[in-house]
């Protein structure tokens, strides 16, 4: 199936660096999170965008997807692309050859003998949970007890399934059953998991009570997770070893904590910047005034110069999330009701020269019409 080039997914240029991929990242993320955009599609748009992010956001694998496309990472065309090595360079540490001629041939080729994938220590799967935060708790850190619910190693037969090890008498150890087919352009070897063991090429004369043979139980526990600062919506953070339990002695797999946070009732954030809209009475915008500022450290003093218009943004260095910056975007509010004196007042300003060449030239603005 066609997949939409990921740079366009995330709308950045093929010459993006990481910090614009990852703010382009970011805004996308909060923009079509599930648990904030209800709107159809958004959950399809957010996995798009986070695949997208998975690859772009790594340095090799940008490095492959730049070179080779999807084809890169497309298990079909590894061989011939060099997605997964490739040739030319390719390593073969870690590869089973034997697992390679069972995908192909099914099994057996030529009488080609391999081990049993399930009698081998494989990994447990990785496990994805939502943590919902509020702002401050992105902004500054905190400690959450997360409750899990997970398959661990059955202590009682220590992950095996039951005690009285036996080889298999279907398989013979092997994990697997050679069955012959004859057909017109010869006879083949098939290879198939065996029924009787489960893969395993193991039995066991006393059945595992307590995990029911499976080698797993599920288990309920809560563990405390330090979250760091300045987290956002969108962001992952992965816990080693808190995923599910491996099989055959294999390691557990991960967990990923996504979280998303909750909007503040007067902050906006934009990456590791804040944005504040300060509201002014139309004295203080005329006039200027020093007003004081709440910020994330504690409130400051800040100068509000004479002349001040709605629209016009002050900085303050240093005061957003990490390193961040601040930014006061000031709010000039008009009275809708005032007294007869104040009336008074703002009719002797009716004749104030405004030293501002736009309203002169908006004045002298006329819409013509020959038609």
């Amino acid at each position: 199936m066609d997949k939409k080039d990921y740079y366009d997914v995330l709308g950045v240029d093929k010459s993006a660096s990481d910090a614009e991929i990852k703010s382009a990242y970011r805004k996308l993320a909060k923009q079509y999170h599930p648990d904030i955009n209800k709107e159809e599609g958004a959950e399809a748009k957010f996995k798009e965008i986070q695949e997208a992010y998975d690859v772009l956001g790594d340095e090799n694998k940008r490095r492959q997807y730049d070179q080779f496309g999807h084809a890169a990472f497309d298990q079909s065309s590894a061989g011939a692309y060099g997605g997964a090595g490739g040739f030319g360079g390719f390593d073969a540490s870690g590869f089973d050859f034997g697992d390679i001629f069972d995908n192909i041939f099914g099994g057996g080729f030529g009488g080609f003998q391999g081990g049993s994938a399930r009698s081998r220590a494989q990994a447990g799967e990785d496990r994805l949970m939502r943590i919902r935060l509020s702002f401050e708790e992105a902004v500054f850190g905190c400690e959450k007890d997360i409750k899990l619910e997970v398959n661990e190693k059955c202590d009682e037969c220590n992950g095996k399934g039951g005690t009285g090890e036996e080889t298999c008498s279907e398989c013979h150890g092997s994990g697997t059953v050679t069955k012959e087919q004859r057909t017109l352009f010869g006879t083949f070897m098939s290879k198939t998991t065996c029924n009787k063991c489960g893969g395993r090429g193991k039995t066991y004369k006393n059945r595992c009570s307590y995990c029911g043979g499976t080698g797993r139980i599920i288990s309920k526990k809560t563990i405390t997770v330090s979250i760091p600062k300045g987290v956002d919506t969108g962001n992952r953070l992965r816990i080693s070893g808190k995923g599910e339990a491996g099989i055959n002695g294999g390691p557990n797999g991960d967990l990923y904590l996504e979280f998303v946070v909750d909007k503040h009732e007067f902050y906006e954030r934009d990456g590791d910047d804040i944005y504040l809209k300060v509201p002014i009475n139309i004295t203080e915008a005329v006039l200027g005034t020093k007003k004081e500022i709440p910020t994330l450290f504690g409130n400051v003093k800040l100068t509000i110069p004479e002349g001040t218009n709605t629209g016009d943004k002050q900085r303050i260095k240093g005061k957003g999330i990490n390193k961040g910056d601040m930014y006061v975007i000031m709010d000039v509010r008009v009275p809708k009701k005032i007294s007869r004196d104040q009336k008074k007042l703002f009719e002797e300003l009716e004749d104030t020269e405004l030293d501002d060449s736009t309203i002169k030239d908006f004045d002298n603005f006329t819409i013509r019409n020959d038609r």
